[in-house]
This record gives structure tokens, sequence and C-alpha cells, in this order.
């Protein structure tokens, strides 16, 4: 059996596990808390005048996905294939037949769903990043439905749904999401950049993190909650939820100590933001490889993203595409690092069977997990570049050069995360301190 049979499960009557279902509900609050400590993340990696603008892409996306997963987007991403590993059917249309007595494998099949409802949640969340500062928050009301069900759902399907050709006629692996999740979300951020551009001053004011502290406690939740993420993805509470876990937690550290080392060497300085960049990078890398690899693969694969990722956040500048938060470079290129490295690192203690290139199992595994990458790179980059073209033509994406110079809370919330016009100038309660030219009438 390989290790992604329990997500790629037929949807059929078993028998309920009291203990693997405890353990599914706990890992399910764990993957929600996610997309809260991605708001904070992202929040305070941007200017001050946008901060509230970044959380609430995050929230939501929590909202906006949740129903287009259950009206249709759970049938078509684990309902049965109907296409030649393609899409699932809609057998399962608003959640239809699948009452509190459904099982999948040993949990309720409602919690399975909601599970994987929090990873698409989360998924959409991380685009966000890419186009910090910029964006109509309409136009994103728009957009984060329409990329759920066109992107990502069909790649669930793919890797994950019964008779999905990745897996099951491909026979890559990935466990917890490196290509629907970090894959799919890294090229979709890489496509809106090019489509909305960059922002204004890139690559001459300074766009630095406002709020650090802010910062290190979105990455701490974020870490917290990949436990689930990776850990739940075994479905039970077995030992290949704990060797994952493990992963998770290894991974996580030398990720870290990679940009770290080389932050130190490069810069002369560790920092802060290197270090939560870090352990996410590392995060990202496991993500594909927590339940087949070992503790000395988690080791080296978390290593090798947070070197790797280090390089490939400078690389915005050298092309001239404005990745806000570093999607790209952190989401996209460790997605693909812990993704390859499957095909290395992989043992068939972990598999059940499969090995990678260390374990004696050849070039076969590497060369497979190469073509899933590019199919659900190139696919999740093409489709979210004509949504994004075709959003801007009919709505308009990008926020006016007023909104964007003035910021995007103000203008578009009617609201700002610090007041610091009233602490500085000690106007009375329920007073506004900006100046009369600054109340601009918000706009979505």
């Amino acid at each position: 059996m390989t290790l992604a049979a329990p997500l790629s499960a037929p949807l059929a009557e078993g028998r309920l596990d009291t203990g693997d279902t405890a353990w599914l509900l706990a890992a399910t609050a764990l993957v929600l808390l996610m997309t809260p400590g991605l708001a904070l993340f992202y929040g305070g990696m941007v200017r001050t005048k946008s901060v509230l603008n970044m959380l609430m892409m995050s929230f939501v996306s929590i909202a906006l996905v949740t129903v287009v997963w259950l009206v249709a987007g759970y049938s078509l991403a684990f309902g049965d294939d109907v296409a030649g590993g393609l899409i699932g059917g809609l057998g399962h249309l608003g959640m239809a037949d699948l009452g509190p007595d459904s099982v999948h494998g040993s949990v309720p099949t409602l919690l399975f769903a909601t599970f994987q409802l929090t990873f698409a949640i989360v998924t959409a969340a991380l685009i966000s990043g890419a186009v910090a500062d910029r964006v109509k928050f309409g136009a994103w009301l728009v957009f984060v439905p329409v990329w759920a069900l066109l992107v990502y759902v069909p790649v669930a399907h793919w890797v994950w749904g019964p008779g999905g050709w990745i897996v099951q006629h491909l026979g890559a692996l990935d466990f917890a999401g490196g290509l629907p999740v970090e894959i799919a979300s890294g090229a979709s951020g890489l496509a809106l950049c090019l489509v909305l551009g960059p922002r204004l001053g890139f690559k001459k004011d300074a766009m630095r993190p406002h709020n650090l502290p802010m910062v290190m406690l979105g990455a701490g939740l974020l870490w917290f909650g990949w436990f689930g993420f990776n850990a739940g993805s075994a479905l039970k509470a077995d030992g290949l939820a704990a060797a994952a876990l493990l992963n998770t937690l290894v991974a996580g550290s030398t990720g870290l100590l990679g940009w770290l080392f080389v932050e130190q060497r490069r810069d002369g300085h560790p920092t802060t933001l290197g270090a939560a960049s870090g352990a996410v990078a590392g995060l990202v890398a496991i993500t594909p490889s927590c339940g087949s690899v070992s503790l000395l693969g988690a080791l080296a694969v978390g290593l090798a993203a947070g070197v790797v990722c280090s390089y490939a956040v400078s690389w915005k500048f050298r092309f001239d595409y404005d990745d806000s938060l570093d999607v790209v470079g952190v989401h996209l290129v460790g997605g693909v690092t812990g993704t390859l490295l499957i095909g290395v690192f992989a043992t068939s203690r972990m598999t059940g069977g499969v090995a990678g290139l260390l374990d004696g199992g050849g070039l076969g595994l590497l060369g497979r997990q190469a073509v899933a990458v590019a199919a659900v790179a190139a696919y999740a980059f093409t489709l979210t570049y004509g949504i994004g073209r075709l959003l801007d033509r009919l709505l308009g994406f990008r926020a006016s050069e007023e909104q964007e110079h003035t910021g995007l809370d103000l203008t578009v919330h009617a609201e700002t995360a610090y007041d610091h016009g009233v602490l500085g100038h000690g106007a009375p309660v329920g007073h506004s301190a900006l100046p009369s030219a600054q109340k601009v009438k918000p706009q979505a």
C-alpha cells in the first residue's frame, strides 16, 4: 500500500473508530487555525496602511471557500471519478447522501470532508501574500471561489481523489499537500503577480515588515497548526501519524537553521523574519514528504528548503515580478523542493513498498515526482493567469493608485489598525485625528 492510499480511498462504508475520529477532530481544528495564523504572519509583513486588508483577505477566504466546498467542491474533488482521473462527479452535490452515519475509512465522512475543507481554505488564503497591498477587495471576493473550483478542486482530485491520475495512474506520492496546496498556491501567486504588476515603488521604496512580533506569532501558530495538517493526513491515530508529526517538527527546525545560516554568511545578521520564513520553508517542504521519509530524510528536506528558499526570495528583484510576501520564493520553491526530494529520500518502511533513490528504488520515483510537479505548476499558473486576466477585464483587479498610495485599510475598509494620530495628538475619544484630505470614501 502506498502512503497516499488513506486520502485516495473510495468513499465507502467502513467501521468507525472513535480514536481516529477524536484525532481527526483535533487535527481539523488545528488546520483551521492555520488561516488566522497566516493572517497574522502576512499582516505583520505588510506596511501599517494595509494591515487590516491583509487580515481580511485570509479571514474572508474561510467563509468563501466553505460555501463553495460544501456546495460542489467536495463532490468534485472526492466523488467517484468521471473523467479519466481528472475530476470527480456531482453525486454529493450539496453534501447529498452524506449523513452522520456515513463513514470514510474509520472516520465520519462529514469529518473527512471538513478536514479537507480546511486545506482548501488555507491554500486560497496563501495566494493573497503574493499580491498584497494592491488588490481590489471586491475582485478578491470573486477570485477566491472561482479559483477554488477551477484550480484547487481538480488538483486535489488528481492527488487524493478516487481514481486521481497523479496517484492512481502516474504513481507519484504526496502525503499532505505539496502539489495541491504549496505548488498550486505558489504558481497561482506568480500568475497574479504578472497580471497585476508590481506595487507602487517596487525596488525603489523601503517596504519593510511593520510588526515582526506579529510575524513571529503568526509563524508559531502556523507551525502549531501544521501538526494537524501533516499528522492528520494519516487519517488515523497511529504510528504513521506520529512519524509525520515528528518529521514536521524536525523539518521546520532545520529549515529555520538553514535560512539563518545563509543570512549570517550572506548578510552578517540572522533576523527574526529569516527565522520565521525559514521555519515555514521547512514546513512547506516536509508537507508532501512527511509520510514517506525517515527522520534523517526530514532533516535533509527541511535544511535544503531553508537554504534554497532563502535565495529564491530574491529572484523577484532579478526577474522583476513583485511577489510581495514571498509566496513564490517559499511556497512554490519549497513545495517543489519537498515533492522532488521524495524521489531521493523515500523509504519503503514509511511508504509500505515504494522507495526513493537512496533506499535502492532508482530514479523512477524521482521522475514521477517531477512529472507531477510540472503538471500541477503549469495547470495552476495557466488557469490562474486566465482567471486573473478575465476578472481584470470585467471588474478591474487592481486597486487604484489613490487607494494604494493612501492604504487599503482606510480606503476599502474605513478603518486603521493603529490610531497613531489619536495617541500622538491627544484627540478626544471618538474623534478622528486624520486630516480631512485622508478621509477617503471606502471603495471595494
